[in-house]
């Protein structure tokens, strides 16, 4: 009889041991990046986004603020970017914004001498995956920024007022928006433009009791007119608080020791989303 030896080799047994070893420390680390790295580059991709619409807006207050004051009918175009894009090889989710042209609106001025002075608006409604969700509004020439926990107006609007013996004077340079139907709004992540142009020019007759300004954006507009006016605030000169105290629905400019001269001179600016003529 022939007798059979059996041996086992422990090489090969090794060698697979081995590559599913590196295969599950590549998953490991690529597991850690993707759980752990990634929401933080994403969210400050994100970050870094925000910041580039501000700028962006600031430029297109800017631009709003010139034909303003040029009072010249050049058309302009301003970039705004709407959200930004994943990253790739790696399990991520785009930022998306919305953008609107808002002229036909609730939001308007209220005086003793006329009522129902639109304030429109430009509004990017910012819907991101990682960093908090923001709205850029360029509105009544201020740019203010809004989250969940509250909002500012970064930038005022053009406001001056000079204070004299028994009256403050105010005047207010207020762009008024008008879009064009179909290019009033537009959504997604790349790029789009505003084109903006100067239209007509309208002084509205003067206040002298009263401002009432109604908004969806109390807080911004009572911070900001409290910065602008604080010398004459502090001297009880004039008031300003949201009204009625207890359910604010707008913004009360009022006279106290001294009388108040508010002109407010409206400048009609087209504006519309994508290319083509601006219409008059």
């Amino acid at each position: 009889m022939k007798k059979i030896e059996i041996s086992y080799q422990q090489h090969a047994v090794a060698g697979v041991i081995e590559a599913l070893l590196l295969v599950a420390l590549v998953a490991v680390i690529i597991s850690t990046i993707q759980l752990i790295y990634i929401p933080e580059i994403m969210e400050q991709r994100e970050a870094d986004h925000m910041d580039d619409v501000e700028n962006q807006f600031s430029y297109l207050k800017s631009v709003v603020d010139i034909q303003s004051t040029m009072q010249e009918d050049i058309p302009i175009s301003s970039p705004i970017t709407l959200g930004s894009k994943e990253l790739p090889y790696f399990v991520t989710a785009r930022a998306f914004g919305q953008l609107d042209i808002i002229d036909n609106t609730e939001s308007h001025i209220d005086t003793d001498s006329f009522v129902d002075q639109p304030l429109t608006s430009i509004q990017l409604d910012a819907m991101n995956s990682y960093y908090i969700d923001q709205d850029l509004i360029l509105e009544g020439g201020g740019l203010i920024i809004q989250q969940y926990d509250g909002e500012t107006m970064r930038i005022a609007p053009s406001i001056t007022w000079e204070s004299q013996a028994t009256t403050v004077y105010i005047e207010w340079i207020l762009p008024e928006l008008s879009s064009i139907a179909g290019k009033n709004s537009t959504g997604g992540f790349k790029n789009c433009y505003i084109r903006t142009n100067y239209s007509s020019t309208e002084s509205k007759p003067t206040a002298t009791n009263h401002v009432y300004i109604y908004t969806d954006f109390l807080d911004a507009w009572n911070n900001s007119l409290h910065v602008i006016f604080e010398e004459a605030i502090e001297n009880d000169d004039i008031s300003i608080q949201k009204w009625p105290v207890d359910t604010p629905e707008y913004v009360r400019i009022q006279g106290d020791a001294k009388n108040i001269s508010v002109d407010i001179t409206i400048v009609h600016i087209g504006a519309q989303i994508g290319p083509g003529t601006v219409l008059q």
